[in-house]
């Protein structure tokens, strides 16, 4: 039975923002549970790659309740997240809100907006960073076109997601752990499966890391490269601009 949440083409934005209504609450809690906190990690080694730095302007898009803006506005970037879902901006804003006060809510900003139609000039942010976010656009080639538009020349890009393992046991059983266990916190935790057998279901149609880092290069990206987490259960494509998009 096909997922409710899941939809190729132009129903797909509808149906990801009823996901991400659904999810907002418990999002961070959920993350914690079915990635037994490495996703903390990950993200970590996302920062590292990024290499965030005072005086430096970083673009967070699909950014979700805030992890890796808070992170980047923690090393000192000027940080813009951006995502469309107005329930998970307002958990991020919350989060904010809380850490009033403190250094690195004063370098963040949170905006809703389209990560396929971003409102930024050409050439804007030193840094472009998504995380678990190109997976539910639309088209991925555009939203990568998107990413390096925004970007400077010598900007670099990061894509952090769920990944396709090379090796055919380990990925079966990452397979069969999104199959049959990470729907299960859906049901405890927003009363419905199919919020979170959603993950299954848009990776098998997402293009493997590889092809997601040639198509950086295809961009206008060079020094692409894939670094691959957990023997490829989840992966960061990088790649650094050298030129404007390709129409």
């Amino acid at each position: 039975m096909p997922n409710k949440f899941y939809a190729p083409g132009a129903q797909r934005a509808e149906r990801v923002g009823d996901l991400f209504a659904a999810i907002a609450p418990r999002y961070d809690l959920i993350n914690d549970l079915q990635s037994f906190g490495l996703h903390r990690w990950w993200k970590r080694r996302l920062l590292q790659l990024a290499r965030p730095a005072p005086g430096l302007r970083a673009l967070d898009l699909c950014c979700g309740t805030g992890d890796v803006a808070f992170a980047l506005a923690r090393a000192g970037a000027d940080t813009t997240g951006v995502d469309f879902s107005a329930p998970m901006l307002a958990v991020a804003e919350g989060k904010r809100k809380k850490e009033k006060g403190k250094s690195e809510p004063e370098r963040v900003r949170f905006i809703q907006g389209d990560a396929l139609n971003l409102p930024f000039a050409e050439n804007s942010f030193d840094i472009v960073t998504i995380s678990y976010g190109l997976r539910n656009l639309a088209s991925v080639e555009a939203g990568l076109r998107e990413m390096v538009r925004v970007a400077k020349p010598g900007g670099r890009l990061l894509v952090l997601d769920f990944g396709k393992p090379d090796n055919r046991a380990w990925r079966a059983c990452y397979f069969a752990y999104l199959r049959g266990v990470v729907p299960v916190f859906g049901k405890l935790f927003c009363g419905d499966r199919a919020t979170h057998a959603y993950i299954l279901e848009s990776l098998q149609s997402y293009p493997a890391p590889r092809e997601i880092a040639a198509a950086l290069g295809a961009a206008g990206c060079a020094e692409t490269h894939v670094v691959s987490l957990l023997g490829g259960v989840m992966s960061i494509q990088c790649g650094v601009k050298t030129a404007l998009p390709k129409k």
